[in-house]
């Protein structure tokens, strides 16, 4: 799949990290797993994370230079796993090989979709954890998305696909899915309304 190259999803360790820089991430990001899983994401302060992590403030900042750095670094691994079932998963989340027939637009669209609802199923208090609002535009992992909805729309023959695409990857937002979810709708009633969105959208 050739659609587009590889991006990065959020920040990764440096190629060469020293053991003691190593270990303070490894406890920084463990402490901030443990703490955004607790309580609301959007309470947990840097100060809270230096002190649960056993660190100085400044040991943590010269990493981290806030709270959403640290929320994406944990969500990077997640992020990659459903970046590599897009690009080469089985279909209908990710395409079939060149000789077989290959799932459609609207297909491909509706299986990101259960994928992406069960991802902020999973990992929503998170992404609460990061900058939300227009931050998120801004990061490798919507570049990518936006990159594949850009595709999809294409393929479907949507005369201006980009911005189209935007508005594909919207019902996506974790503040609109926690809010849905808090109001007592399931997680199949989402799955099932953005399937319907994604026939609807791309013929």
């Amino acid at each position: 799949m050739d659609e587009f190259p590889l991006l990065p999803l959020a920040d990764g360790p440096p190629p060469h990290e020293r053991a003691d820089a190593a270990r303070n991430r490894a406890r920084v990001l463990a402490a901030a797993e443990r703490l955004f899983a607790d309580r609301d994401p959007g309470a947990v302060t840097m100060d809270d994370i230096a002190r649960a992590a056993g660190i100085g403030r400044g040991t943590l900042y010269r990493r981290y230079p806030d709270r959403a750095s640290i929320a994406w670094a944990l969500l990077d691994r997640h992020e990659r796993v459903l970046q590599e079932q897009v690009l080469r998963g089985p279909p209908p989340l990710g395409p079939s090989e060149p000789q077989q027939p290959q799932p459609s637009p609207a297909d491909r669209l509706a299986a990101f979709y259960r994928a992406s609802a069960e991802f902020l199923e999973a990992h929503g208090r998170l992404l609460l954890g990061t900058e939300t609002g227009i931050a998120r535009y801004r990061t490798g992992a919507y570049a990518f998305w936006r990159l594949h909805a850009t595709h999809l729309a294409r393929q479907a023959g949507i005369a201006d696909p980009e911005p189209f695409a935007d508005l594909l990857l919207a019902p996506l937002a974790p503040e609109l899915f926690t809010h849905q979810r808090q109001n007592g709708v399931s997680l199949i009633r989402i799955i099932e309304a953005l399937t319907k969105m994604a026939r609807g959208a791309l013929p």
